[in-house]
């Protein structure tokens, strides 16, 4: 496995290796790589002959008070969880490669202004333009993204329809903690009761996930449950809990087909999201 730095470096491995008729995935991320990254690579190494995991905290998905300069980055473990999990390639850019005094960017509608987009306006606008500066740079077969961040994993499915790129997105299940909590990178800024605390969200789509099993249709209904047993919490403060039309993101009033439930809340400072999908 190697690390490289240079857009040019990523490109020659790739010519390489479709001159060998190999298939590549790749694994988007930004860094600071946990269990959860490591089924996503795993799975592309599974489908794939080749896989490139890029690691870069990209700037441009970062509003100026969110926690660009804090986000937590460590390219030696990444590197190890890489290698263990069977990647062939890391891309490791600093933000003068990826973005080179750029005046293109790829935003969208809709889709990108509810739920988080609501409170992060500028954030889906960064992931949509560096994920397409990914998918020209590597060309891979497959891209994999986690079911943990589903409107990112949405809004990517609707990108990839829309501009015509040749590239199946693959959705992969969330992967949690022993106790529930959904892995996250941001799981490190808590402190030992924040960490406690921070168990009420999955708890309460656990129960939301209950309710609709047990029969329940309105939405409303549901979001009313979760957001009781959230605010059972005292650290807990809720940016929103909301179920929606899984393909579209638009509020639903009943569960009468494929519904996402998600839910952002702050621990403390830190924002956690979390959520569930019925089929």
């Amino acid at each position: 496995m190697r690390i490289v730095k240079t857009i040019y470096e990523v490109r020659k491995a790739v010519k390489e290796w479709k001159r060998e008729g190999l298939t590549v995935g790749l694994v988007p991320t930004m860094g600071y790589l946990h269990e959860g990254h490591k089924s996503l690579i795993e799975r592309a190494v599974r489908e794939n002959d080749r896989v490139v995991v890029s690691d870069f905290v990209n700037p441009t998905q970062f509003a100026p008070n969110e926690d660009f300069e804090s986000y937590p980055r460590d390219i030696d473990a990444d590197a190890a969880l890489c290698e263990s999990a069977g990647a062939s390639l890391i891309f490791n850019p600093n933000a003068e490669e990826m973005y080179d005094n750029a005046l293109t960017f790829v935003d969208m509608n809709k889709i990108t202004k509810v739920l988080c987009g609501k409170t992060r306006p500028i954030h889906f606008s960064g992931v949509c333009t560096v994920v397409s500066k990914l998918f020209n740079i590597v060309a891979p077969d497959r891209a994999y993204f986690g079911e943990k961040d589903a409107q990112q994993l949405c809004v990517i499915r609707k990108m990839v329809k829309d501009l015509n790129f040749d590239i199946e997105i693959v959705g992969c299940p969330i992967i949690r903690e022993a106790d529930g909590l959904a892995k996250s990178s941001r799981n490190t800024y808590l402190n030992s009761e924040e960490r406690e605390a921070a168990l009420c969200l999955s708890r309460a789509l656990n129960l939301g996930r209950k309710i609709i099993t047990g029969g329940e249709t309105n939405t409303e209904t549901v979001v009313k449950a979760i957001t009781a047993e959230i605010e059972k919490e005292p650290l807990a403060k809720i940016d929103y809990v909301e179920i929606v039309d899984f393909n579209t993101l638009e509020r639903l009033d009943s569960v009468n087909k494929p519904v996402l439930c998600a839910a952002a809340v702050y621990i403390g400072k830190t924002r956690l999201i979390d959520n569930f999908i019925m089929e």
